[in-house]
């Protein structure tokens, strides 16, 4: 298994991360509250362990775990500290509302993220279109991605797949854009079609 790296410690790192251990990969979590990086380690257990913020990640994998408006002021703070990795993109970019989302047209949180990154890093977007408190209950879900280099989505998917979750490729990473846009969609049906927030987006393959 792998080694993954968190930079971020909130709940959808801890849904991400708690699965991790779980499918046996090493953990490290890294926050810039390095007491609290510590009790999640200690809450996850065996596998988890603290890093430090700021230093070069130990995972050939960073799970960049941190709010939309942190996450390119993080990556540039880290600069060549992140240089040959595969950078996991979460953030979700919409407005307070949660009806539209913040970025330009024509862009995504996930494409900025990258044009800040080394170039040598790689960033796929993922995980956005799951609610964390879905995720933690380890049931079975689809989870999508895009990317533009297909050893970093590869690299993804496989990990996606040992979380006992179904990777689902969209293309390229200009494709964030609307897996961003799948964020309002998600909170819309949450407070109105669905009721609940209990909710999760599926494929279904006709036979």
């Amino acid at each position: 298994m792998s080694s993954i790296s968190f930079i971020g410690l909130g709940g959808m790192a801890h849904a991400i991360a708690s699965r991790a251990v779980t499918g046996g990969h090493s953990v490290e979590l890294i926050g810039r509250d390095p007491a609290k990086a510590k009790g999640l380690a200690a809450e996850l257990g065996a596998g988890a362990t603290a890093g430090t913020f700021g230093t070069v990640p130990v995972g050939d994998i960073v799970v960049l775990a941190v709010p939309y408006t942190s996450a390119v002021p993080v990556v540039t703070q880290y600069g060549d500290a992140l240089a040959g990795k595969v950078i996991i993109d979460i953030s979700n970019t919409f407005n307070a509302a949660a009806t539209g989302v913040l970025t330009p047209e024509g862009t995504s949180g996930a494409q900025e993220i990258a044009k800040a990154a080394p170039a040598s890093a790689h960033v796929v977007k993922a995980f956005n279109t799951v609610f964390g408190h879905v995720l933690v209950q380890e049931r079975p879900l689809d989870v999508f991605f895009a990317g533009d280099d297909a050893g970093a989505k590869a690299s993804v998917s496989v990990f996606i797949e040992s979380l006992g979750l179904r990777p689902l490729d969209v293309g390229g990473l200009e494709m964030a854009r609307w897996l961003e846009g799948v964020g309002p969609l998600l909170m819309g049906l949450a407070r109105n079609g669905a009721g609940t927030f209990d909710i999760a987006l599926s494929v279904d393959f006709p036979r």
